[in-house]
């Protein structure tokens, strides 16, 4: 039997009980349910820098944006603050839509 050892969606075991197949899983405390997240994420961007066609690349980017919900929540805020703070910084800082590659700045 593959052993995962990894965070999956809440309907995963409900999938794979669909199929007849044993399955075991545990809920996590908060403390791992963090560092849990944390490691998804790396996941989901891997997965988004492999995407081969514009198709895989969104279901990527919704993947990470489902991390970043669940990860806000745990932090005790609302997607919608962090998307505060974004536009904030965006007021601040710019964005990247002018794609911006900074090369070298003068030393003093």
């Amino acid at each position: 039997m593959p052993v995962y050892n990894k965070l999956v969606r809440d309907r995963i075991p409900e999938v794979i009980e669909s199929t007849g197949k044993q399955f075991s899983t545990r809920i996590l405390e908060n403390v791992e349910y963090i560092q849990e997240l944390k490691n998804k994420s790396f996941e989901e961007l891997e997965e988004y820098i492999n995407a081969e066609n514009d198709n895989e690349a969104i279901e990527e980017l919704a993947d990470l944006l489902e991390i970043i919900h669940a990860l806000a929540e745990c932090h005790g805020a609302s997607f919608e603050k962090v998307d505060e703070v974004r536009q904030k910084k965006v007021q601040r800082r710019g964005g990247f839509k002018e794609k911006i590659f900074l090369i070298e700045v003068e030393d003093e």
